[in-house]
């Protein structure tokens, strides 16, 4: 199969079933940022890939990046494609709450807000979060236009807050301090 086919030269492309739509589409800005969000979630696992003890958080963002790989394709799923796309599975979902869960279990309660940083991976857990939170306000505004699988809505807002807490999770492992927000 050919990388390049040429039919996207004059701003269109395919979704899954084979509709054709701008690439300015509701649809195609929501899966295109689920895709840039699992480069990133793809950076962060290898960031974190050196340390033996962060196997288990890098098995999470790979299964992650699983997850996102459907969430992307349920929203390339054009009218025409929607029954070529399984669906979601919807213990995705109740998977992030209970890693959540367990997180926030470990780390220090805190009443005011996160400022990212102190260390490189937790710079890029934050940069997870708000690509997520981006993905998410565009499955939105695709969703609204066109519909969408809500489970995957559903995942995306739950998956901002997982990279959150592994934001916090990964701050106490380093030791480094973690900055509150003073206004």
């Amino acid at each position: 199969m050919k990388v390049y086919t040429r039919t996207g030269d004059k701003g269109t492309t395919s979704l899954v079933g084979g509709e054709r739509v701008f690439k300015t589409d509701e649809r195609v800005e929501a899966y295109g940022t689920v895709d840039e969000l699992m480069a990133f979630t793809a950076l962060l696992g290898d960031t974190l890939r050196s340390e033996a003890v962060l196997a288990p958080q890098v098995d999470e963002l790979n299964r992650i990046e699983c997850r996102l790989m459907t969430v992307a394709a349920l929203l390339a799923a054009g009218s025409e494609g929607a029954d070529k796309v399984a669906p979601l599975d919807p213990e995705a979902v109740g998977w992030l709450e209970r890693r959540i869960d367990a997180m926030q279990a470990v780390v220090p309660e805190i009443a005011r807000f996160t400022v990212p940083g102190g260390h490189p991976a937790v710079s890029m857990s934050h940069v997870c979060r708000t690509v997520c939170r981006r993905a998410e306000r565009a499955a939105l505004r695709a969703d609204a236009k066109y519909g969408t699988d809500a489970e995957s809505l559903a995942y995306l807002n739950r998956l901002s807050d997982y990279f959150y807490l592994l934001g916090r999770l990964l701050t106490l492992h380093y030791g480094v301090e973690e900055t509150l927000w003073e206004p």
